[in-house]
């Protein structure tokens, strides 16, 4: 059995009185992805037939050139959802929006 202990993000926060909900993101190093590359990719699998494809793509391409070039970062991320009770929420050091926090997922049997 492997630890997987993963970085989060706090992206929001609900206080209900009692209890606390965080809304987590997996905070990661994010790879740049051309604008271009995803938009190929995105023709790649909406197009079914092949003809039509590859009439579409040079176009595509030709037009995706003459563009400035816009770096996106990309990550499918693991999102977590956490309710707790305020106490806890308050022995954790009550993390605000944009702050990190550690997450220790692992099977226990």
């Amino acid at each position: 059995m492997e630890d997987e202990r993963v970085r989060f993000r706090v992206n929001q926060l609900t206080e209900t009185g009692t209890n606390v909900s965080l809304a987590l993101s997996e905070d990661v190093e994010l790879e740049p992805v051309s604008q271009q590359q995803m938009m190929l990719e995105a023709v790649e699998r909406a197009v079914a037939d092949k003809d039509v494809k590859e009439q579409i793509k040079p176009i595509l391409e030709a037009l995706l050139r003459s563009q400035p070039q816009t770096l996106v970062k990309t990550y499918s991320q693991t999102v977590i959802q956490i309710t707790m009770p305020k106490k806890r929420y308050e022995r954790i050091g009550s993390p605000r929006v944009g702050e990190k926090l550690m997450v220790d997922i692992r099977r226990i049997f």
